[in-house]
């Protein structure tokens, strides 16, 4: 949990499940954390779930002149010590693999960036038992 919140402040846990460039959820999830961190409000973790997952690899690599969603998330994580969770399975299924998951399948190559990490959907669940409350942030049509 992050230590700034105000002790009469509820924290959050944040779920995004777009993918950014393809929907605007991870960047409304992102204007809402900044609001909710300025107000003194704690996020207390960020949990990709579905085509979220996309936003916590280092292979993204957005033209010049667009935002670079995954560093302007792994800024503000770091900034305020917020962790951040892939799905695992959801991870698996769009080729994100951390170090353990690219040993255990045999591929040559890890891709999560630095500030995430994959973890199994009990994450979510004490998360969302710990935080007072918990906002879904949904990609798609």
């Amino acid at each position: 949990m992050s230590d700034t919140r105000a002790s009469h402040l509820p924290g959050y846990t944040v779920v995004i499940t777009g993918a950014p460039y393809v929907s605007q959820a991870p960047a409304t999830a992102y204007a809402f954390c900044r609001a909710l961190l300025d107000s003194g409000h704690a996020v207390d973790q960020v949990f990709l779930y579905g085509d979220g997952v996309i936003l916590a690899s280092a292979l993204n690599t957005p033209p010049s002149d667009e935002v670079n969603w995954t560093t302007r998330w792994q800024e503000l994580l770091a900034s305020h010590r917020i962790p951040a969770v892939a799905c695992i399975a959801s991870a698996l299924r769009r080729g994100l693999l951390n170090e353990q998951e690219a040993q255990r399948y045999d591929r040559p190559a890890a891709n999560l960036t630095d500030g995430f990490e994959i973890a199994g959907l009990g994450e979510w669940v004490e998360a969302g038992a710990s935080s007072e409350r918990m906002i879904y942030f949904h990609g798609g049509a």
